[in-house]
């Protein structure tokens, strides 16, 4: 820490210590920081914040350790900024790594800086933000420095559910310190400069002999696409914070209040023709479900969550009427929209995220099964496949399901269904609710008639289209009110709003316990 000159009087003192503190690491280090295409800390703050309102914590707080000539190297804020301010005029608080501090990385007193924050956060029921640009634990600090990560942990266990919690991963983010970005609830990762995982490419060489990178390891793409670590890939710093600000404005700042209301132009009574004709007519061709989603809600605008990981299932936020809702559709275009074990992953914590913060949930269903295979039944698609099951069946907030074509099987059951407490289930014209579809299903009721007859593919049709006139529409379950009403495509975006208007002072709840036992 540089020393300051004793003749200064007490005001010229603070200004003189808020300056060193600003700094950081030195300018040389800031400016490093820059030509890496990098935002420092507090440019990322300032830039994630409305104009001129954080308000920083423990801007002074240094490090007490006295080991490996540490007592020599003792920098104002200890490499971490910490404070609150407003996003759209909602308080958040939230803490900056500051890379150019030894590395950003973790200490004793830097860990105090961040739960310091995240406990009155709770206290106050604000959304925590983390922008993480750090080396890891500070070896010089030993255990301490990992108890302060098993702080920070704990505060994140504590906080899930009760304020949303969103980490933007803007530098390396390796060992233990993954584990925090892990239990929050939204991951954004920038392409190029960002990088997360348990053991970096040496280690993993010296262990295994495998030879990777940084990229293909824990880059931005890898995570958004393989692992479904994060759910946002932006091209850099600004992008990523430019992405939270539109994020928060979809979910409340607690568990306790409802999402942010946004006014809208687009008529609540608007139809779209456009929508009768989306859905093909040959149950086997595929279409984009954004397609629907996109002319249905507010304004026509979609944002999508997870866009690279499960592609089978489309997960986001929209606005119907102005209140915000989760949408949860099956995507034909990719895998026919058939459930397998990441997209049943990828639903399940959506869906639960929206229920834990009061966010109604829209299901867009055209689902042909659970995905066969050897893989996927050793890998546990059984166990997983329950988890979207589970918080589906668990979800308290208004639920509300659109049947556009395919509802096959144990499939028809986890996607919100009648039975699992869906308030209000829709079905399109198009839709077909049955154990299987009719090809299967005919091979196997009537194999041994096939067998006999001496003209098998014609009788194979001609049953065919029997049991598809039988079964293949919606009437059947509308018969059995476990479909609401069969609705015209058209009239979608009316029919949904009258729905959340109805619903909007929906109670329900669950069985008086501790907490469920999700099968995961």
């Amino acid at each position: 820490m540089q020393p300051i000159q004793k003749s200064m009087n007490k005001l010229e003192l603070l200004q003189e210590k808020a300056r060193l503190a600003e700094l950081g690491g030195g300018e040389k280090r800031l400016e490093k920081q820059r030509s890496q295409g990098k935002m420092t800390a507090r440019e990322r703050i300032n830039f994630l914040l409305d104009e001129g309102t954080f308000e920083e914590f423990d801007k002074f707080v240094v490090h007490r350790s006295t080991d490996f000539g540490l007592s020599e190297q003792k920098i104002l804020g200890d490499g971490v900024v910490t404070g609150h301010g407003l996003i759209d005029g909602r308080e958040v608080f939230v803490f900056a790594q500051d890379f150019t501090v030894f590395g950003g990385s973790l200490s004793e007193t830097f860990a105090q800086k961040i739960c310091k924050i995240m406990d009155l956060a709770m206290k106050v029921g604000a959304p925590v933000i983390g922008l993480n640009d750090s080396g890891g634990a500070r070896i010089q600090e030993g255990v301490v420095s990992l108890g302060g990560y098993a702080d920070i942990f704990l505060r994140n266990t504590l906080a899930s559910g009760v304020i949303p919690q969103i980490s933007c991963i803007l530098g390396p983010c390796a060992g233990g310190a993954v584990y925090s970005p892990a239990i929050t609830d939204f991951n954004v990762m920038v392409k190029d400069t960002s990088y997360m995982f348990i053991t970096g490419p040496d280690v993993i060489k010296t262990v295994t002999h495998e030879e990777v990178t940084k990229e293909e390891l824990g880059g931005a793409m890898t995570h958004n696409s393989k692992s479904g670590v994060a759910h946002f890939a932006a091209d850099s710093d600004e992008q990523a914070l430019r992405l939270t600000r539109e994020l928060m404005s979809f979910i409340p700042s607690n568990n306790l209040e409802n999402p942010p209301f946004v006014p809208t132009n687009d008529p609540h009574t608007r139809t779209d023709k456009k929508l009768n004709s989306i859905v093909p007519e040959q149950s086997t061709t595929p279409y984009d479900i954004r397609e629907i989603i996109n002319n249905v809600v507010d304004d026509n605008y979609f944002f999508e969550v997870h866009p690279h990981f499960a592609q089978n299932i489309v997960i986001g936020f929209a606005r119907l009427g102005g209140k915000s809702v989760g949408i949860v559709a099956n995507q034909p275009a990719f895998l026919a929209g058939v459930l397998d074990i990441d997209a049943s992953v990828k639903g399940a914590r959506f869906v639960r995220f929206c229920d834990a913060f009061n966010i109604p949930l829209i299901t867009f269903e055209d689902v042909p099964g659970f995905l066969p295979g050897v893989n996927q039944e050793h890998l546990g698609i059984i166990r997983h496949g329950a988890k979207l099951l589970y918080a589906f069946a668990e979800a308290t907030v208004p639920k509300i399901t659109v049947i556009t074509r395919k509802a096959y099987g144990g499939a028809y059951c986890v996607m919100a269904s009648k039975h699992i407490r869906t308030d209000i289930n829709f079905a399109y014209p198009t839709a077909e609710i049955a154990v299987m579809g009719a090809e299967g299903a005919v091979g196997i009721l009537y194999r041994k008639e096939l067998a006999d007859t001496t003209n098998p593919e014609e009788t194979r049709q001609r049953i065919i289209d029997e049991f598809n006139q039988k079964f293949a529409n919606p009437y059947v379950a509308a018969e059995r009110g476990f479909i609401d009403e069969v609705i015209e495509p058209s009239e979608t975006r009316p029919k949904l709003i009258r729905a959340l208007k109805l619903l909007e002072n929906k109670r329900d709840s669950n069985p008086p316990k501790k907490h469920g036992n999700i099968p995961l």
